[in-house]
């Protein structure tokens, strides 16, 4: 774990937000390197957000690193991959959108390594939400300052008034005012997002504002999410932080914008990377050593995913201790996701938002034009005058006709963009998936954190439990920069200084109020 926190306007360094009471947490002291003439020598397993974070912070600091990826390419749930269209066009597919914003200073750090002008991507002018019921939001012009982001928004929301603030229960929705970690989680992670929802008087007509803005970024169902999780969310994006709601995307294919350049920069410091390499077992041999299917390392990053995990560790029976081997087999993955991505031979009309939330259209939860933002869809489409449309929906049910759930959302992107209706589909690509982490309601105290017990073996994953401000793609940058430090640490290493939102409200009276209503 980093040190206590401390305002970065006392912190050394260049500030990487505009929020200036953003928190540094420094690493422990330490020598600036391992000893170059006898580096240690690491596996990092997973070659995601969390394991090239891990692998960064290790190689900077003179490490031996060997990265294994069980793909055939880097990026983990932000992998990217080579397809050929109907239309003999070659083209890129992956798993889907993702926002990156401002409030993500670790995992911009990281991307800072391969281009510290973040050249890489460009933001979206806005985020709009739209409801089938004809409500409209927008962020675009929300300021991004706490409290008058929340001022503002109410201001100019049509789903959220002064009517609906008035209504609501002040004392019971006090814990959005001062989330602190672990804190928040003690009040709240027995309480589900639609619970807590309900016990404040959160208006139903601007459900659609806390389920596809926060929520739904965990591809769970309210019902099953833990409030914990969601007052978290609020407190990152919104309400603790002064980074606002809006974000950047990649200006190209996460390939080539992202894990291409920094792979680069991993081997200019001597990181060894295999793709197609899963790992099967890991085997502490004592004296701080472990063995990785047979190799032999001095110290092991467990950068998977849920489902890949729970499978190393059931097959590794010496790895870990008894209740924390339990404690990994009881994690659990989010429902199904799915992912289609439609090349359309007419475009969208030229005022659609890059990148849209729905509400109330069936299975639908949001849609992106990629030619708004993306090189490749933009080259695409320059050439065949058609469109590049990707559509999500998240939290599918276990047993639903996924032939069905597909054409389903075909019929929804022709509601929400009528235009849609005369274009031909060139070609598709369908992707489901199962494999994000679900933050059950419960389940904070029994995550497994970076440490495991063995001295050589540590975790990193948004599925971790950090003790920091951070959730999904910063959890998992934040994560494995702390397993790298943790492995550092043993060696007499300082490691990476780590940057979060807030720890705490931003107003004082109201941490005060929460305080006191809290102790009773």
């Amino acid at each position: 774990m980093t040190g206590a926190p401390r305002s970065q306007r006392g912190a050394a360094g260049v500030r990487r937000g505009r929020d200036r009471r953003a928190e540094v947490w420094p690493a422990g002291p330490g020598l600036p390197r391992v000893p170059r003439d006898d580096p240690p020598r690491v596996a990092v397993v997973g070659g995601g957000i969390a394991g090239l974070a891990a692998a960064t912070g290790l190689a900077e600091r003179g490490v031996r690193v060997v990265v294994s990826e069980r793909e055939p390419q880097l990026g983990g749930r932000l992998a990217a991959w080579p397809t050929v269209l109907a239309d003999g066009r070659a083209a890129t597919m992956s798993r889907g959108f993702h926002a990156f914003f401002r409030q993500y200073y670790n995992l911009r750090g990281l991307l800072r390594r391969a281009d510290p002008g973040l050249g890489m991507l460009t933001p979206l002018p806005d985020y709009p939400l739209w409801h089938a019921g004809g409500l409209r939001d927008s962020f675009a012009k929300v300021p991004r300052t706490p409290p008058w982001s929340a001022v503002g928004f109410v201001a100019r929301s049509p789903s959220f008034g002064w009517r609906d603030l008035a209504a609501m229960d002040p004392r019971a929705a006090l814990p959005l005012t001062d989330v602190r970690v672990p804190g928040v989680y003690d009040r709240l992670d027995g309480t589900s997002a639609s619970t807590f929802l309900d016990a404040i008087g959160f208006p139903a007509s601007a459900r659609h504002l806390a389920f596809e803005v926060f929520s739904r970024s965990f591809f769970a169902d309210p019902r099953e999410l833990s409030a914990a999780e969601l007052a978290l969310m609020f407190h990152i994006y919104f309400l603790g932080s002064s980074e606002g709601l809006l974000f950047d995307v990649p200006a190209e294919p996460f390939s080539r914008a992202l894990w291409e350049p920094l792979a680069a920069y991993l081997s200019g410091l001597g990181v060894r990377v295999r793709c197609d390499a899963p790992v099967g077992t890991v085997r502490p041999l004592g004296g701080g050593r472990v063995a990785v299917d047979g190799e032999v390392f001095d110290g092991v990053v467990l950068a998977l995913d849920t489902g890949g995990l729970r499978r190393v560790v059931a097959d590794s029976p010496g790895l870990g201790g008894e209740g924390w081997r339990a404690s990994v087999a009881a994690l659990r993955t989010a429902p199904p996701f799915l992912v289609s991505r439609l090349w359309l031979d007419a475009p969208v009309d030229r005022d659609r938002a890059g990148f849209l939330g729905t509400s109330g259209y069936g299975p639908l939860d949001n849609v992106s034009v990629l030619e708004r933002w993306e090189g490749e869809a933009a080259r695409w489409t320059a050439a065949t005058g058609g469109s590049v449309v990707e559509l999500h929906a998240y939290a599918v049910d276990e047993g639903a006709d996924r032939a069905a759930v597909q054409e389903r959302l075909v019929r929804e992107l022709r509601r929400v963009y009528p235009e849609t209706c005369r274009a031909r589909i060139v070609d598709a690509r369908h992707e489901w998936r199962a494999d994000c982490p679900l933050f059950d309601v419960g389940g904070y105290r029994g995550r497994p954190g970076v440490r495991t017990g063995e001295e050589s073996v540590v975790l990193a994953g948004d599925l971790v439990r950090t003790g920091l401000p951070v959730a999904l793609m910063e959890r998992a940058a934040t994560s494995g920069f702390l397993a790298a430090n943790t492995l550092l640490a043993r060696w007499g290493v300082r490691g990476q200084t780590l940057w979060t939102v807030p720890d705490r409200g931003r107003v004082a009276a109201l941490r005060a109020l929460n305080r006191a209503a809290s102790r009773r």
